[in-house]
């Protein structure tokens, strides 16, 4: 069993930052690629970002390459989401999830509780 709890969401004003952090507890959490989701109001929940193990390689939404940056401290059992040049259409509930294969998180795969961002423009 993993859990998993964000923190770090907010209002931010366009073009501010944020950093999402993800801190999990259980077992194997150093055996699991990471990743963060987001789900926007009326919308349905999309792949953001996810890192390997060993965080050698990271994987974007197209919406978000250049602007987020996805990395992991496996001492922490932390993995985290750095937000720049924030738009209004990032806003939206932050989720985090493991494991995540590139953009999938499997049927038994462990969610967050989620974690509010909102830019205002």
């Amino acid at each position: 069993q993993v859990r998993l709890v964000e923190s770090g969401g907010g209002l931010v004003q366009a073009g501010g930052s944020l950093r999402l952090s993800c801190a999990a507890s259980g077992r194997t959490f150093n055996s699991y690629p990471m990743g963060w989701f987001r789900q926007a109001p009326g919308k349905e929940r999309v792949f953001v970002a996810s890192i390997t193990v060993n965080g050698g390689s990271t994987y974007y939404a197209d919406s978000v390459k250049g602007r987020f940056t996805i990395s992991r401290d496996n001492a922490k059992n932390t993995v985290y989401l750095e937000m720049n040049s924030l738009k209004p259409e990032d806003t939206a509930v932050y989720y985090c999830a493991a494991p995540v294969v590139y953009t999938v998180v499997p049927g038994t795969g462990y969610w967050g509780q989620g974690t509010q961002v909102t830019v205002s423009s």
